[in-house]
């Protein structure tokens, strides 16, 4: 019952001179429901600026990164197109595919038969990790709505406990902690959950759109191979291939 008396003070004592309520005072009188909730804010804020700045073509597959591979493997020189995807400074989405495929077909006794297969299953892992990226948000925008029903909870029940221990009929200001809490965390879980659920969506089209984009670019870097690569298979895996 202390804490509910603070935050009823809180709510009520320190209002505004025109009666209205400061964010800071609403927070405050959300309790401790309501400073994870401002946690779980920070963490999505976070969250966000870092996929819009990972999820970026230019981040994923960059110019740099695809002339060097076209100009290597436009030579047929496998090794050195490889030996660039392996160099941790040039690690990226597209670097780990091919290198990936690239190795995959030069362990494989189909040799360069089998480099689309190896392509498309490298890409679908990188996909994937993408995917599993985002759900740090997704989690977020789940238990967002669930913390702000509690904190519902847990002032209703305050409320009915306010009741129950009074003599006669509660007061209002009794009972103004006790409410505030129960509104003001179900607002802060729906105002976090909102955005956090849009963000984790676009967030994931984003991912189907940038995969595609750089499933292009690597199908035209994978071109080279078509004739220089079918030499080079038929002399790993002969009578195999």
């Amino acid at each position: 019952m202390t804490d509910f008396g603070i935050n009823s003070t809180l709510l009520i004592g320190s209002q505004n001179a025109d009666g209205g309520v400061s964010i800071l005072q609403l927070i405050g009188a959300g309790g401790t429901i309501a400073y994870i909730i401002i946690a779980l804010s920070i963490a999505a804020l976070a969250l966000v600026v870092m996929h819009a700045l990972q999820l970026r073509e230019i981040a994923l597959a960059p110019p740099e990164v695809i002339d060097e591979l076209d100009d290597a493997l436009s030579r047929g020189d496998v090794d050195a197109a490889q030996k660039y995807c392996e160099d941790e400074d040039n690690d990226c989405f597209l670097t780990r595919v091919m290198n990936a495929g690239l190795t995959r077909c030069k362990r494989s006794v189909f040799g360069w038969l089998e480099l689309k297969g190896a392509l498309e299953e490298a890409g679908q892992e990188q996909v994937a990790r993408l995917y599993r990226s985002t759900d740090g948000l997704g989690l977020i925008a789940a238990i967002a709505p669930m913390l702000g029903l509690l904190g519902t909870v847990v002032g209703m029940v305050g409320a009915f406990d306010t009741i129950s221990s009074s003599e006669g009929f509660a007061r209002p200001d009794q009972l103004a902690g006790d409410i505030s809490k129960a509104l003001v965390t179900t607002l802060m879980g729906l105002s976090l959950a909102i955005p956090a659920t849009a963000a984790f969506t676009f967030f994931r089209n984003r991912i189907d759109a940038l995969s595609s984009d750089v499933a292009s670019t690597i199908e035209e870097l994978a071109a080279h191979l078509d004739q220089a690569g079918g030499a080079s298979g038929s002399d790993q895996s002969g009578p195999a291939a």
